[in-house]
């Protein structure tokens, strides 16, 4: 999970190994910026196409578990295997690092119980496409550039395109669910960002998935009983978990260590693109032109934030 630093200290010293010549140090310095720039939105794009590809898996899963049997799976073995991988330490933690902890789980917990039951009323890419507008909701009131509000406002034009103009045919229970993930998708980049900060390497995370698989566990029981314990109804889980949540979750966690949280909400309006390639690809479901183009919006306006961040960062104009 540490390549991306890894690699970044592997570019400072080669580099700096290297033959004095002229503007040399220049040069070392802007590939070592470039790499420290790319390593946090590789994880967030590797993050994205793992947690969308899983949520497609978890369609085909739920005729066997149903929406919340799906979500029990999918969050108590990503937890169980967060926690053997771990084995975060539960002493020495201030109240105020627990209280982050539950926050954190209680907003992945509600954002994955919400998601799937919109997913089990609309399409795939619809329920994303309403999803991720709590991201971009969070990047425009946490932003203090206009920078970053022009690229959430391009983001948010490529969202409305890749929908069809098909929102008012959504089941309405489907749609307002989509909308409450996404609400509960904006506290969870908030509190997965503290969480980062307060516990070392993917401790905290493993902790906030056990207090989100305890949450989600009585939903489960109540509508999949003991199909849960299906094997095969397993097997498919554990790849839901390990697709959708360990692998994306320890990701992004790393990521929100050196992105700021308004550069990284942007970055989640590639999510639509991603779900609606993850529906082509596993689901069968047709891209048009105007999906596209939608697509291309949000990863130009994705791009953009990236570039912005970069040069404030760097001190340049924003």
């Amino acid at each position: 999970m540490d390549s991306p630093v890894k690699e970044t200290a592997a570019v400072s010293t080669a580099t700096t190994a290297g033959p004095a010549v002229p503007g040399g140090s220049a040069s070392r310095a802007s590939r070592a910026t470039r790499a420290t720039r790319l390593g946090p939105v590789a994880l967030v794009v590797a993050g994205g196409l793992s947690v969308q590809f899983g949520s497609a898996v978890a369609v085909l899963l739920m005729p066997r578990a149903g929406a919340l049997g799906v979500v029990t799976l999918r969050l108590v073995l990503a937890a169980a295997v967060l926690l053997l991988v771990c084995r975060p330490k539960v002493r020495g933690h201030s109240r105020a690092d627990w209280g982050t902890v539950l926050a954190f789980g209680a907003a992945m917990s509600g954002m994955n119980i919400l998601f799937y039951l919109a997913v089990d009323r609309i399409p795939l890419g619809a329920a994303v496409t309403l999803e991720v507008l709590g991201p971009l909701a969070l990047s425009v009131i946490a932003s203090r550039h206009l920078a970053n509000l022009l690229w959430a406002g391009l983001a948010l034009g490529g969202v409305v395109l890749l929908s069809g103009g098909g929102f008012d045919r959504l089941d309405p229970a489907g749609a307002g669910f989509a909308l409450a993930a996404g609400a509960m998708w904006a506290a969870y980049i908030v509190f997965s960002a503290r969480t980062g900060r307060r516990f070392p390497q993917a401790d905290g995370l493993a902790l906030a998935m056990a207090v989100g698989a305890v949450i989600s566990l009585p939903f489960g029981i109540v509508e999949a009983g003991d199909r849960l314990l299906v094997p095969s109804t397993v097997g498919l889980g554990l790849a839901v978990a390990l697709m959708s949540s360990v692998l994306p979750y320890t990701l992004e966690l790393l990521a929100l260590r050196r992105l700021p949280a308004p550069t990284f909400a942007i970055l989640m309006s590639l999510e639509p693109a991603i779900a609606a390639t993850a529906g082509f690809l596993v689901l069968h479901q047709a891209l048009g032109v105007t999906d596209a183009l939608a697509i291309a919006l949000v990863i130009a306006a994705s791009m953009g934030a990236v570039r912005t961040q970069a040069r404030r960062s760097a001190g340049g104009p924003a």
